[in-house]
């Protein structure tokens, strides 16, 4: 299916450069529309004057190369390959949607493996180092699969300095916060074969930007993660599985835990859609011949949304969704490992918008 990025500036919706483009006017007080489902992901790098910037920020650097004779200069998250590890603290928020007809969703519902969405959440390769990842015929190491991601994307310079990792700090869960969605915001819906909550993103956006506000341990120099269980915002039409945004240093993201295999964003695919994005471009505001640096757009129409599956610990099956790598967007092909342009080793050709 064809994929669609969308951001929000002040008030206008605009569709993203890399992919298929939508626009069109939205508030929190429209509710969600009947169009046919259209699996995507979005940005909203819109400025909230209302909500608390955190001082400081994260650790970052600036990966900088020329195509066609153009310079570019994006921030990544981390330490420069040539650097040390980093390790960025993270907070999980998970989210009860209530709808006003009375159908609830938690992340607390127990998945067939016994373990809770949450617990699988937590437990995942985004944030456990489980999985030692071997591509193109290099052992990238037993890490964190965001990590894997980076040090593929920057191979050479990991092979002289092969202590360089951007980690993800054990998450530290926070108390699950009730979102009685207003009727106006949110109702029941069957997408991809699945029940589910049909919840406006703004009037998600707008909470997470409170729960933010009431929650000082939550700091620029770290990221918060909202997960909702069998949820997808709506923006324009169905199904939204996640998104990355930022107020001022302040980045966040959401994304929703599916609890049907084979779906769109099934278990922790979003997650890693959007953790991956969040590390290439934290505050929405990367550029690139193809527009907007973002790492999981190119791949999610793909085979499967592709989605790649590990087994973990013999009882859970994770499916990681594929990123693009720098060659992709325009970066050196010996930036990388083997010049790949994805993860996964996914054949994409270069980016031509405004190449």
């Amino acid at each position: 299916m064809s994929s669609v990025r969308l951001k929000s500036v002040a008030g206008v919706l605009l569709a993203g450069a890399v992919l298929l483009g939508l626009a069109g006017a939205a508030s929190a007080a429209r509710a969600p529309d009947t169009m046919p489902a259209h699996p995507r992901f979005a940005v909203l790098p819109a400025i909230h004057p209302e909500a608390r910037v955190p001082a400081g920020g994260l650790t970052t650097w600036n990966f900088t190369y020329t195509y066609k004779s153009k310079n570019y200069s994006d921030t990544f998250v981390g330490n420069a390959p040539t650097g040390a590890a980093s390790t960025t603290p993270v907070f999980i928020i998970p989210l009860k949607i209530v709808l006003s007809t009375g159908q609830s969703f938690s992340t607390s519902t127990v998945q067939s493996n016994g373990q809770t969405a949450l617990a699988d959440t937590t437990n995942s390769p985004v944030f456990q180092s489980s999985i030692d990842y071997t591509e193109a015929g290099a052992d990238l190491g037993t890490t964190q699969y965001i990590d894997a991601v980076e040090r593929e994307s920057f191979w050479p310079s990991v092979l002289a300095n092969p202590g360089y990792h951007v980690l993800l700090g054990a998450p530290t869960v926070l108390p699950e916060v009730t979102l009685n969605v207003p009727s106006r915001s949110g109702k029941i819906g069957t997408e991809f074969g699945v029940k589910v909550a049909l919840v406006s993103i703004n009037y998600i956006d707008s909470q997470i930007l409170k729960i933010i506000a009431a929650n000082p341990q939550i700091t620029a120099g770290s990221v918060p993660v909202f997960v909702a269980y069998n949820t997808y915002e709506t923006q324009n039409g169905c199904c939204i599985g996640g998104y990355h945004s930022a107020n001022g240093s302040q980045t966040y993201m959401m994304f929703d835990y599916v609890g049907t295999s084979g779906v769109f964003s099934q278990d922790v695919s979003a997650l890693s859609h959007e953790m991956g994005e969040w590390l290439n471009d934290p505050t929405t505001t990367n550029n690139s011949p193809c527009g907007v640096y973002e790492t999981g757009d190119p791949l999610e129409n793909t085979a499967n949304y592709g989605d790649y599956p590990y087994v973990v610990g013999g009882t859970m099956t994770y499916h990681l969704q594929d990123l693009a790598l720098p060659p992709y967007f325009g970066a050196p092909a010996s930036t990388t490992l083997n010049g790949r342009q994805t993860f996964q080793g996914t054949s994409l050709a270069v980016c031509v918008n405004g190449a």
